[in-house]
């Protein structure tokens, strides 16, 4: 059965203009400028604000026009437009449209626009990054085959082989694999052994360890290419050799305690050897793939000067995109608005256009809120650690969440959050992630509560410090840190060596 009440709710939602300022808090700087592009591609009443243009005069010129205006319609002329196009029907007067607040010419001008053109270094930034043109690594391979003098038949069999290497230069796909896609996709007949006879054909071209199926192959081709180089025998070159063929497991785990007994090496030879392995290249084709493809630059969205202990905070120009309302749009509010007489489509026409300079107030609304935002938390994250960002050091950064932060500057968590994330800020220390300012806190034995990032700051200095012959296990760093003050578990000592990446005890160990 049906009924039909009444019910009170209280619903929270958001505005369509508070989404998209949430949206763009969270973009960095490189995106928002593809953010602004893509705004003005689809909303044409939003245009970039370029005071050149507004400069110049108009290109019919003032008596061009009021000649064009003032010229004589030939006869006929109006008796044809009355034929095809016949007269509209009036609007009632009841149904015109309100277009004071759009014809209002006292526009406001950010501030941000009106700053000189000299006005910081990032003005005259070159934009555009320069991308150079260079044979990828495949095509490097390829080069090669030309030129070694295979019959038809093998070229294309090494060709399939060469698109199986992957970018790190190894070759991963098994060969049985390899001779069914042959014999499928290509119609080829081969075997086993013709691919291993042209394996050993692509193993010679460079770089050295192309083509291997492994990091042992690998690195044994160059070390074997290497030795071969050699005028005279390497008792290190051979002993490398040696171990990377027969004891590559004890190497890798540097067990070198049982690679000294296995092979009755002196320490100084078997140091020599270790250090020719450790020079081989175990990714032989990022040297191509690296310099194909192009390099991704951080872009800052702050910029933070010390000018004689005064922090002074500055956007990045991209931050603060010259945007307004196009004057086109405007001129043809203007121009519907002293027409006498106002036919339906005018209304539709003007409704739209309304409708679009209403998006780009919204629009550039937005920009502005988010600079403020943007300025707003940074001001109060340079505060919270002054002595940081005068000092440089590590160790003067204080502990800092996001509800510190959101308090000082009375904004909701989630927003700092969203300015925090994907930003950058320029020092004269470096360039630094936002979100890295952000650590727990730990407390010291006086009761004092120090930064994360202090503790990860001294726990590295300690690794660098130690003895790599008999390097400091978890155990002992704990207990390191303990005895300067610090209350610290043996199990967040490894968490924090981890997130450093900074390998094991046993991994750092050297001869």
């Amino acid at each position: 059965m049906l009924k039909q009440k009444l019910n009170q709710k209280l619903l929270q939602k958001l505005s369509p203009q508070q989404i998209q300022l949430m949206k763009l808090l969270q973009i960095p700087a490189v995106s928002l400028e593809q953010r602004v592009k893509e705004e003005m591609e689809v909303n044409p009443a939003l245009e970039e604000n370029n005071f050149e243009d507004e400069a110049e005069t108009d290109p019919y010129g003032e008596s061009e026009r009021s000649a064009r205006d003032e010229t004589p319609a030939k006869e006929g002329d109006n008796d044809e437009i009355t034929e095809s196009e016949p007269e509209e029907p009036e609007i009632d007067p009841r149904d015109e449209i309100d277009l004071d607040m759009y014809l209002d010419t006292d526009d406001e001008v950010a501030g941000y626009k009106l700053r000189d053109n000299s006005y910081g270094d990032l003005d005259d930034e070159n934009k555009s990054i320069p991308i150079a043109v260079v044979d990828t690594f495949h095509e490097h391979l390829m080069q090669q085959l030309g030129m070694v003098g295979l019959s038809e038949h093998e070229a294309v069999v090494a060709t399939q082989l060469i698109g199986s290497i992957d970018d790190d230069g190894y070759l991963r796909r098994e060969l049985e694999a390899v001779v069914d896609d042959l014999s499928f996709s290509q119609n080829i007949p081969t075997n086993i052994q013709e691919l291993e006879y042209l394996l050993k054909v692509i193993h010679s071209f460079e770089p050295a360890g192309v083509g291997a199926r492994n990091l042992q192959e690998c690195l044994l081709l160059q070390i074997r290419r290497k030795n071969h180089k050699e005028s005279h025998k390497s008792p290190a070159l051979e002993l490398a050799e040696d171990i990377l063929e027969n004891h590559f497991d004890e190497f890798a785990k540097k067990h070198y305690d049982k690679l000294k007994k296995s092979l009755s090496a002196s320490n100084d030879l078997l140091r020599e050897a270790v250090e020719e392995i450790l020079k081989l290249n175990p990714k032989p084709g990022n040297t191509y793939v690296n310099n194909s493809k192009p390099e991704h630059y951080v872009i800052p969205d702050f910029i933070v000067n010390n000018n004689s202990g005064k922090l002074e905070l500055s956007l990045n120009s991209r931050n603060a995109p010259d945007l307004r309302i196009s004057d086109t749009y405007k001129d043809m509010l203007k121009e519907y608005s002293v027409t006498k007489k106002k036919t339906k489509k005018q209304k539709e026409a003007v409704l739209f256009i309304k409708q679009k300079i209403d998006s780009a107030k919204w629009f550039i609304d937005a920009i502005k809120q988010r600079q403020q935002t943007m300025l707003k938390t940074m001001n109060a994250i340079l505060d919270y650690q002054y002595d940081y960002f005068v000092s440089g050091d590590d160790v003067r950064l204080r502990p800092m969440i996001l509800k510190d932060i959101a308090e000082i500057t009375g904004l909701d968590i989630s927003t700092v959050s969203r300015v925090s994330n994907s930003k950058y800020v320029q020092t004269e220390f470096g360039t630094f992630k936002l979100k890295s300012f952000f650590s727990e806190s730990l407390q010291t034995d006086s009761g004092e509560e120090v930064s994360t990032r202090e503790v990860k700051k001294i726990l590295s200095n300690l690794i660098e410090k130690e003895n790599k012959r008999k390097p400091l296990s978890d155990q002992k760093l704990t207990e390191a840190l303990v005895g300067q003050g610090y209350n610290i578990a043996r199990r967040t000592v490894a968490k924090y060596r981890e997130q450093m990446n900074i390998p094991v005890a046993r991994l750092r160990k050297q001869l």
